[in-house]
């Protein structure tokens, strides 16, 4: 423990500096202008992992982005451990609300984070937890403290859906053999506070698209006399949840799994205090599904938002028109056991049916993936607890998460063994927004616990 601290402390300067050289790459998968910028952060990342220790480190081609694969090999006798994290990121917009570049990274302190953040989009969604990996395998290298095998597969699709990374994966089923998964793309309670992620949210996300009349028309001469796309689309997805904020597409809650009073009990253990809470958002109150509380709505409950609306006219100053056409990007999150196929279709089949007459509507599946829960009877979880306690002095609080990483599921089915997620986030770094950022302290926390995760799984398997 102590040559681990002393290693992070030595090194912590060129950590920090690494990660800030990687962060200014803008890797926006979901944007094709910054396709060569994409395939760069995967040539970086592949020289990182030589530099870090690997034996072997291969870009593979996939139809999509590349996947980075690496690996360090002890001996037969030892488990695996296969590392995933992902290299792209999410686009930055809107780019007026962030406070410096989202491609030019900076240092600040701040209340939650006094030893300073670094503020850049994938600071901690997922460039930053996912290059503790990688120094946590240098480490380990330098000071001789590797004690089984590790596998790195780092992919640039996570954030459009990951389609290639399922291409890659079930092809390269005895590449990828291991005895754990272990990812950080999650958060936890708090820095003095940690928790392990035991469950995630699966997703379906959809866009649709309600059509009028065949072009723009005059709102003086037609309104009134033609359906207008963007009230009925309004209208439609207003209908989607009740006054209890209960959604309402019929057969959504069938396969919903209902926690026992003793589990939730369990979950509302957790430190959380709902002022602070409001006073992180500026609001004055939370919202959602009645007869639940605000954990248990953003965890274990499924939802239903809008993700963008658009149509008409948006430009400066007036443009009285009714618009032939109004969009929306709608998103599910979905409890396990609910089949994101399966809410998709009954999405589609609802949504249509509440177009009126005089309009047309389109459901176009985008992606989405199942959710996912993690027993804590596993030597996986165990493990990653008695790392957690060895480095914060509290044991870690099991805690199932309100967001998706629909892969998860994914290498359950293909490749048989259990993820460990291992998160260092916090909810208050706005990931996905604007003013991003991934506090220097968590970074370094997370390189000093990751070792010890190796350690004691290793222990454990024998």
């Amino acid at each position: 423990m102590n040559t681990i601290k002393s290693y992070v402390e030595a090194h912590k300067q060129r950590f920090i500096d690494e990660l800030i050289e990687l962060l200014k790459i803008p890797s926006i998968s979901a944007d094709p202008a910054y396709t060569q910028d994409v395939i760069d952060t995967s040539t970086a990342i592949k020289v990182s992992l030589e530099k870090a220790g690997c034996d072997h480190v291969e870009i593979c081609e996939t139809p999509g982005y590349p996947i980075v694969y690496g690996h360090k090999h002890i001996s037969d006798d030892l488990p695996t451990v296969l590392v995933y994290g992902h290299y792209d990121v999410q686009p930055p917009d809107p780019l007026d609300l962030w406070e410096s570049g989202p491609f030019e990274p900076i240092i600040k302190k701040t209340e939650i984070h006094p030893e300073g953040a670094i503020f850049a989009r994938g600071s901690c969604d997922d460039k930053g937890q996912m290059y503790m990996h990688v120094k946590a395998l240098e480490l380990m290298n330098e000071t001789d403290q590797l004690p089984c095998n590790v596998k790195f597969m780092i992919e640039g699709e996570e954030e459009v859906g990951s389609e290639s990374l399922a291409w890659f994966v079930e092809r390269n089923q005895e590449k990828l053999a291991n005895d754990v998964i272990l990812i950080s793309d999650t958060g936890m309670i708090s820095n003095t506070q940690p928790s392990i992620t035991t469950g995630l949210r699966g997703l379906s996300y959809v866009e649709v698209e309600v059509t009028g009349p065949n072009r723009d028309l005059h709102s003086g001469l037609y309104g009134g006399a033609v359906a207008n796309p963007i009230n009925v689309l309004t209208k439609m997805i207003a209908s989607l949840h009740d006054e209890n904020n209960h959604i309402t597409i019929p057969g959504f809650y069938d396969k919903v799994e209902e926690l026992s009073k003793e589990e939730r009990a369990e979950m509302a253990k957790a430190p959380f205090s709902l002022q602070e809470y409001k006073d992180a958002l500026d609001i004055d109150d939370v919202y959602g599904e009645a007869g639940y509380t605000t954990n248990e709505r953003n965890s274990i409950r499924p939802t239903l938002d809008v993700n963008g609306i658009w149509g008409g006219y948006t430009g400066e100053g007036a443009k009285t028109v009714i618009a032939s056409k109004a969009y929306a990007k709608i998103s599910m999150r979905l409890v396990p056991n609910q089949d994101w196929r399966e809410i998709t279709e009954l999405f589609k089949t609802h949504f249509e049916s509440l177009a009126p007459k005089g309009t047309t509507v389109k459901v176009t599946p985008h992606h989405g993936g199942q959710g996912y829960v993690t027993p804590i009877d596993n030597i996986g979880y165990q493990a990653a607890s008695k790392a957690y306690e060895d480095t914060f002095g509290v044991p870690a609080i099991p805690q199932r998460s309100g967001g998706s990483i629909p892969i998860v599921s994914l290498f359950e089915k293909e490749l048989k063994s259990k993820t460990i997620l291992m998160g260092f986030g916090l909810n208050s770094d706005a990931i996905h927004s604007p003013n991003e950022h991934f506090g220097i302290f968590n970074y370094l926390k997370g390189i000093e616990t990751i070792p010890l995760f190796y350690k004691y799984f290793t222990e454990l398997s024998k």
